[in-house]
């Protein structure tokens, strides 16, 4: 835990470019400084998918700067939860820590409204997990 009165989240997507990115986004957005927030990527690419930036831009939610990283074991050790959507077996698993699997699209190459669905299944996520963690 990085700090004695909030906990760490860590999402875990394939590329750190989309689901991962947009989970962050929406946690650092209704959680404020409640919850620290961390995202990465079991092979993280170059650049966040642009889809995910314009359809979080509609929620007044700014991924334009955002840059993709690669999973550490670091990250997930300082992480009180650990979300994955996709990324397999490549996140390192700790005794302690709690795991939770998000089934969801990934977004990688697809339209803007599958996007947009993705990041409205986020959200709805994210909120259950706000009310569940602070």
């Amino acid at each position: 835990m990085t700090d004695i009165t909030k906990p760490a989240v860590l999402f875990v997507c394939v590329h750190n470019a989309g689901r991962s990115q947009m989970a962050a986004g929406y946690l650092r957005a209704i959680a404020g400084d409640r919850i620290d927030v961390f995202s990465a990527g079991s092979e993280s690419d170059n650049a966040v998918n642009p889809n995910a930036v314009a359809v979080m831009a509609e929620e007044g939610i700014d991924l334009a700067r955002a840059v993709p990283r690669i999973l550490t074991t670091d990250a997930v050790r300082r992480a009180d939860v650990v979300i994955t959507m996709g990324c397999g077996d490549a996140c390192p698993i700790f005794p302690g820590e709690c795991y939770e699997d998000w089934q969801l699209t990934d977004p990688a190459g697809q339209s803007i409204e599958i996007v947009r669905e993705v990041r409205d299944d986020i959200r709805g996520r994210i909120e259950e997990l706000v009310g569940s963690l602070v």
